[in-house]
């Protein structure tokens, strides 16, 4: 195979940092209102929108300093 395939561009895109930052906010609410909801289910804390953000905030801080 031809190394000036998809592949080839794939491997060597860095991507729009912007791109990572907005997926890795809507992924870390979405993750931390499941965790929040779970937990309410459970009846360990109550599920409020404070709760909510403060989850995403701490897995958004997690996500991004380990990929850095």
């Amino acid at each position: 195979m031809s190394d000036d395939g998809f592949s080839a561009g794939a491997e060597g895109s860095e991507g729009d940092p912007r791109v990572v930052l907005a997926m890795n906010a809507v992924l870390s609410t979405v993750f931390a209102a499941l965790v929040v909801w779970g937990l309410s289910f459970l009846g360990t804390v109550e599920f409020s929108l404070l709760n909510v953000a403060t989850g995403a905030i701490v897995l958004f801080a997690l996500t991004y300093a380990v990929t850095q």
